[in-house]
């Protein structure tokens, strides 16, 4: 099957991974080990070799292991980096782009799905710190195993403690095989804000960072969908699996959505597309004067309202748009629904300080036109999830009346 990069982080559940291994491998998989200084702690290196057979990677600078930049070159030839015991302080690592051994090299450098299982002290688990780093990578895309309740190394009785190898070995496999409820499914992503350029030199813009877009498809990517992800700006890092093509302006987006929902099942348009550019672009700069500066704005192609009248009534593709407004979006999505003939509205309110452009965090409302149903504030990977079962449950109509 694949070739698996297992990562071995210091905790007690360190010696759950040696059966994980074997789990991994009585699936068909390779196995590979990667263990930190002090993972190294708790259960010796020769273990692994001998469950493996392979060399176990402890090092990132061992000499003459090395010569071809190993990360690199593993990096590029895993399916999955799964971790195993994940502690506090690799996820914290992760998700602030912190390298500074083999392990958290390897993730900086690979572009192969990730599944984390954490295992650590209740407490931790349940800290401000360490559930805001673990959302900012599921928003990435990056997969975890929940822990479980019961008795911990510490002598509490609570969540933390390291699931079962099987259930780990489970989710690793069906991540790998592809299995999914939107497996052969075409879903169409938008994301990221877009820049109306005025001069050479400046644009209008907008503070989407593309979190929300990125979660989306990273989210469709996991059950199983081929996902062509259309950015605007943004410096995400892309979702594994996902086929990303990006864009500057609304008109760029409006011609590449357009030409891909023919064939979509599900397009989601979660990018922030600016409703006005200017009517004309100086080709240098605009040079300073005394005055005002006279600046005629036109309106952008209405994508979402281009993909109702083209599919003309037909189920398909679902449809679902974003209302990103301040006041009562409730009643401003709804409004929104009728108008341009689509299937669901997201709505949030971007007048929150917690949650909405460049946060890890939304809140919504998805509004059908029988139905609302609020999420309360939480990851927005948490919010991806719940958008793409509704677009799931609208997907089942079309093929099953």
């Amino acid at each position: 099957m694949a070739l698996i990069g297992l990562g071995v982080t210091g905790g007690i559940g360190a010696y759950k991974a040696v059966e994980l291994a074997r789990e991994l491998q009585q699936r068909g998989h390779d196995v590979a080990a990667i263990m930190t200084r002090s993972a190294q702690q708790f259960v010796g290196e020769v273990t692994f070799e001998a469950i493996t057979r392979r060399r176990v990677i402890t090092d990132q600078f061992a000499r003459g292991a090395n010569s071809d930049i190993e990360h690199i070159s593993l990096a590029s030839s895993i399916g999955l980096l799964l971790v195993a015991p994940a502690t506090a302080n690799i996820i914290g690592k992760f998700a602030n782009g912190i390298a500074d051994d083999f392990l958290s090299s390897l993730y900086l450098a690979t572009r192969a799905p990730v599944m984390m299982a954490p295992a650590m002290n209740t407490n931790m688990l349940e800290h401000d710190a360490v559930r805001r780093n673990m959302a900012a990578l599921a928003a990435r895309g990056v997969h975890f195993v929940e822990p479980g309740d019961g008795y911990l190394a510490c002598g509490w009785i609570g969540k933390g403690r390291l699931a079962e190898p099987r259930t780990i070995a489970g989710a690793a496999d069906r991540l790998l095989r592809g299995s999914g409820s939107l497996l052969g499914r075409l879903v169409i992503v938008t994301a990221g804000p877009t820049y109306e350029d005025i001069d050479a030199v400046r644009y209008i813009g907008n503070r989407s960072s593309g979190k929300m877009g990125y979660a989306v498809a990273a989210e469709a990517v996991r059950r199983g969908a081929r996902v062509v992800l259309v950015s605007g700006p943004s410096s995400q890092p892309v979702p594994p699996g996902a086929e990303l093509i990006r864009v500057r302006g609304a008109r760029e987006m409006h011609g590449v959505v357009l030409q891909h929902a023919r064939e979509a099942d599900i397009v989601i348009m979660a990018a922030a597309v600016a409703d006005y550019t200017p009517a004309e672009r100086t080709s240098g700069k605009i040079e300073k004067a005394e005055g005002p500066l006279e600046l005629t704005l036109v309106r952008t192609p209405d994508i979402l309202a281009d993909l109702g009248r083209m599919r003309n009534g037909a189920p398909v593709p679902v449809l679902i748009g974003f209302a990103a407004e301040s006041g009562d979006p409730v009643r401003r999505g709804r409004d929104k629904l009728a108008r341009k003939a689509v299937d669901v509205i997201v709505a949030n309110d971007i007048s929150r300080a917690d949650s909405g452009f460049d946060s890890d965090l939304n809140e919504a409302t998805l509004i059908t036109p029988d139905s609302e149903e609020t999420f309360p504030l939480g990851p927005k990977a948490d919010l991806a999830s719940r958008i793409l079962d509704q677009a799931e449950r609208l997907l089942q109509r079309t093929t099953h009346p």
